[in-house]
């Protein structure tokens, strides 16, 4: 194993409930029912997308043009970008600091995966952001969770094969894309059948841990 990659919401820390707060706010102006099993849903899916499918629920899509899905999609972010100002250290989710720190003594290189274009204003804000060696860019995948893209991306940006690397998410979507690239994949969540590992939290994560995973997927395929 020679690298980890992260997603981040749900993983790293969790901004879920701030997700929710902006979520429920929009389609609440818009007189679509927003609850937290629909939130659920949007987990691991980019900001327009999920704007679609909240849309799609409300049976409103066809009401919008393009230029009105991106004001609609701006204002949510505004919204949750103001949210995030109260993230701090503390929000970290526990074995995380620890899984980087271990890792970096033992020269495995991290990286993060995530479809929120606000990933770098978060690792900021929980002073993260020199832990990782790569972030990738969603701004430049064209293809979202389930699709593999984001995690290739990620891999390259380390400088590593797909098989070389192992990769933790919190939702469906992601798991499905690790998956897809040809990576060893650990779930947070106990839903996350697909993943070669689940784990209920992350606090249950340890650095053998995840070698000796990784060295017993990789064995079997």
């Amino acid at each position: 194993m020679k690298g980890i990659i992260f997603d981040l919401d749900g993983v790293i820390t969790d901004t879920a409930k701030f997700h929710f707060e902006a979520w429920h706010a929009l389609a609440t102006s818009l007189g679509i029912p927003f609850d937290a099993a629909f939130n659920e849903k949007l987990k691991g899916v980019s900001r327009m997308d999920s704007l679609k499918l909240i849309l799609e629920n409300g049976n409103k899509l066809d009401y919008f043009n393009s230029e009105e899905l991106q004001e609609m999609a701006a204002k949510k972010n505004e919204h949750y970008v103001r949210l995030l100002e109260s993230l701090t250290e503390r929000d970290i989710l526990p074995g995380i600091q620890e899984l980087l720190l271990t890792a970096k003594m033992q020269g495995v290189k991290c990286g993060v995966a995530s479809v929120s274009k606000n990933a770098p204003t978060v690792l900021r804000a929980l002073k993260l952001e020199k832990a990782f060696d790569f972030v990738a860019d969603v701004a430049k995948i064209k293809r979202s969770k389930p699709a593999p893209e984001i995690f290739q991306v990620a891999c390259a940006g380390l400088g590593l094969l797909p098989d070389e690397v192992i990769a933790i998410e919190d939702a469906e979507a992601g798991i499905k894309a690790i998956n897809s690239a040809n990576m060893v994949s650990i779930g947070i969540g106990a839903t996350l059948t697909d993943a070669d590992m689940t784990l209920r939290h992350t606090g249950l994560l340890d650095f053998k841990l995840v070698e000796i995973l990784y060295s017993k997927a990789r064995k079997g395929r």
